[in-house]
């Protein structure tokens, strides 16, 4: 099972898929006169306005529930990861795809609200909607629909899981052990397991508002406690700073790992964690209530920051300041070019950041990840649960079958289980195939998509333009702006002019 997963992943993730998404990062980035800085404090305004209706949620439950997608293990053992594999200069790499990502996020998540349904009283959309209306093919829509519920309804949340059950084994052993069909396997993991599972299932079953308003509480002060310690741990060693940084910079371009390794693991990793043009956020962002598409695209956009530029680089400093890493040999896992710690700590976990915070904060470093991890994860298995309903329900607009959402419940339940308690090297594998599925997937859509029509520049252009005459409301013409098939928003059009 390891050997197919690996080679399947050496095809997905080949260097083509890692220049694809920092060339189209980079290709978004000048289109829209680098919006991810122009409009910085515009995000920022957006991000604590707007409300919530019986229909949608408000553009902040939106950037907690895609927030609660982005910020997960990927944080945390994604991070070590990179560094184990790829040495320090991957982090630049997180950075810059980040930075590039953000323009990324922006178009696909416009797109998202642009090409949004109403349905069952609740607004829905994403890659699959906005391929099939804008560029007019459904069956490569239907392609995208499906890979994405076998991605986050079954291959990611397994790493999220993996990652919570590897955290607790480090702070309370693995404890007795069980044989079963699955293999060997802890009585610790079995127990953590059950009780997420318990709880994935309490909160799912009660839809995407119980999600949206779990997510907007538990994401925001779980970022911001881990971010303080973090700092703290930065600030008692602030004379090593310059020091780590320059490590960092330095590595990217003369990496130890190879240039290969440090820019494929933090291309991956970055693009695992932030999901800049993996196709995950625009389905949280159309479910948004707005007066503009363009605004809960700049919203969404300056979630990349948070991810990556905020937690990300909080867990890297961490590792690297106190220098809990080991370096691997790329392609011989059991050598080391840097060893600092045991040979055996596994570097696709959270082990490296719970050693490093732990040798500081004695006792407490290990608990406090794996808490950490807990909400990171579980959130972001609440959030791979909303975006694969979003693609039930895309099926279910062509497919009559009753069954299909609660299928998908049970479906995440068991992934969730087994991810717990399988080893870890197996489940980020997996996940790595549903990220790298659903990224080459959305970003040839929204490329096509570009070129065909240009949608979301011209919702930009719109958005500015309205922004400069100062108007107290902001409006959305698809027609005026020659956007076709933008369904829900000449609607709306159509009922402000009944209402005057």
């Amino acid at each position: 099972m390891q050997e197919i997963v690996t080679f399947l992943n050496s095809i997905i993730w080949s260097p083509v898929l890692i220049y694809l998404c920092l060339g189209t990062g980079l290709f978004f980035s000048v289109l829209t006169r680098f919006v991810q800085i122009r409009l910085f404090t515009e995000m920022f305004r957006l991000l604590l306005s707007g409300k919530s209706s019986e229909q949608g949620i408000s553009s902040f439950q939106a950037l907690a529930v895609s927030l609660s997608g982005r910020v997960g293990t990927g944080n945390i053992a994604g991070v070590a990861a990179a560094i184990g594999f790829g040495g320090p200069g991957a982090v630049f790499w997180m950075w810059v795809v980040a930075f590039l990502g953000s323009s990324t996020a922006y178009i696909e998540s416009t797109l998202a609200q642009i090409y949004k349904e109403e349905t069952d009283g609740q607004y829905r959309g994403g890659p699959a909607y906005y391929i099939e209306k804008a560029m007019g093919q459904k069956w490569y829509a239907w392609i995208f629909a499906i890979a994405t519920i076998i991605a986050t309804g079954l291959l990611l949340p397994m790493v999220q899981s993996n990652g919570i059950g590897e955290a607790v084994v480090q702070v309370f052993g693995q404890g007795s052990t069980i044989e079963t069909a699955m293999g060997t396997i802890s009585l610790m993991k079995v127990y953590v397991a059950t009780g997420i599972v318990l709880l994935l299932g309490f909160i799912i079953f009660g839809g995407v508002k119980r999600i949206a308003n779990f997510t907007q509480v538990v994401v925001p002060f779980m970022a911001l406690a881990y971010i303080i310690v973090s700092l703290v741990i930065i600030v008692l060693n602030v004379d090593r700073v310059p020091e780590i940084f320059m490590l960092i910079v330095g590595d990217a371009f003369s990496p130890m790992a190879g240039v290969g390794a440090a820019i494929g693991w933090g291309v991956k990793r970055g693009v695992y964690s932030n999901e800049a043009g993996q196709g995950t956020g625009p389905h949280a962002a159309a479910a948004a209530e707005v007066e503009h598409p363009a605004q809960q695209g700049l919203v969404q956009a300056f979630s990349v920051y948070i991810d990556t530029i905020f937690v990300c680089s909080a867990t890297a400093f961490m590792i690297l300041i106190t220098g809990m890493y080991n370096v691997h040999v790329p392609g011989a896992e059991d050598t080391f070019i840097v060893q600092n710690i045991a040979a055996d700590i596994a570097a696709n976990s959270p082990a490296y950041t719970q050693i490093a915070v732990d040798s500081v904060f004695s006792g407490v470093g290990k608990p406090f990840i794996a808490l950490a991890l807990f909400f990171f994860a579980f959130t972001t298995i609440l959030a791979y649960y909303f975006i694969a309903e979003n693609n039930v329900y895309y099926i279910k607009r062509t497919l009559k079958f009753p069954g299909l959402t609660f299928a998908l419940k049970v479906m995440i339940m068991l992934a969730t289980f087994y991810g717990t308690v399988k080893a870890a090297d197996l489940a980020w594998a997996m996940g790595d195939i549903g990220v790298g599925m659903m990224a080459w997937l959305n970003i040839i859509g929204i490329l096509i998509i570009f070129f065909m029509a240009k949608p979301a520049i011209k919702a930009l252009k719109d958005y500015e333009m309205q922004r400069k005459q100062g108007v107290d409301k902001y409006t959305f013409d698809p027609k005026a702006l020659g956007i076709k098939k933008a369904d829900f928003w000449e609607q709306r059009i159509q009922n402000n002019k009944v209402d005057k």
